[in-house]
């Protein structure tokens, strides 16, 4: 929709490459027999509501967020992923949460414990799924570092509105930095696509047998 999201330097814009991304991952995992359900498959804008409603409504077993980074600098390049949390990693992982809680119409959380929304947030990420959310996102992380040629930024923790508002454990990947012309470049070619999306899906599977091993459940179709 209107929300653009980061924008390359020869025009590649966010909001087209991740939806991409999003389907290819979809038809994967669909192939792979688990239920998959996206927040959104054209292109429109969801508000911060309406996607963890649709994550929450599920009832899904997993949350995957899948975003490009930026810079104001043409140099960072590589792959993040993020588990939530109400302090950042770094300032610059503050940084990338804020654009994106901004994106979504949210506002950052404080650790303020007299935060109203800090306390809401904290009880909800102070669970089982905080554990699971890190497990996952070091899964991810493992499979694309491989896809970005071992550039990876590593796993971080962030106060992502949109990780702290589902009730199941969630990441939220960055793919790589559309602001990095090479990078940029790489991202537009379906094969690195296909890449990122086969790399996502293998982490999705193995988070899944190890879930239900967890839980002393036999495979079936999930979300």
């Amino acid at each position: 929709g209107q929300d653009e999201g980061a924008l390359g330097p020869t025009g590649l814009r966010e909001k087209d490459l991740v939806l991409d991304v999003a389907r290819r991952v979809g038809r994967r995992l669909t192939a792979a027999g688990i239920r998959v359900v996206l927040t959104r498959r054209d292109d429109r804008f969801l508000a911060l509501e309406e996607r963890t409603a649709v994550a929450n409504d599920a009832h899904a077993d997993l949350f995957l967020s899948i975003h490009a980074n930026a810079s104001t600098s043409h140099s960072p390049r590589g792959i993040e992923t993020y588990f939530a949390s109400l302090e950042s990693s770094d300032e610059e992982s503050r940084r990338v949460a804020e654009r994106e809680n901004t994106a979504l119409g949210a506002r950052s959380p404080s650790s303020d414990p007299s935060d109203p929304v800090a306390a809401i947030l904290g009880d909800l990420i102070e669970t089982e799924h905080l554990q699971e959310s890190s497990e996952f996102a070091k899964l991810a992380e493992g499979g694309l570092s491989k896809v970005a040629d071992e550039r990876s930024r590593g796993v971080k923790q962030a106060p992502f509105v949109v990780l702290m508002g589902v009730r199941m454990p969630a990441t939220l990947v960055e793919i790589g930095f559309v602001t990095h012309p090479d990078e940029e470049g790489l991202l537009r070619k379906d094969r690195q696509k296909e890449r990122i999306a086969e790399a996502l899906t293998a982490a999705v599977v193995d988070f899944g047998k190890r879930y239900d091993a967890r839980r002393g459940v036999k495979p079936s179709p999930r979300s």
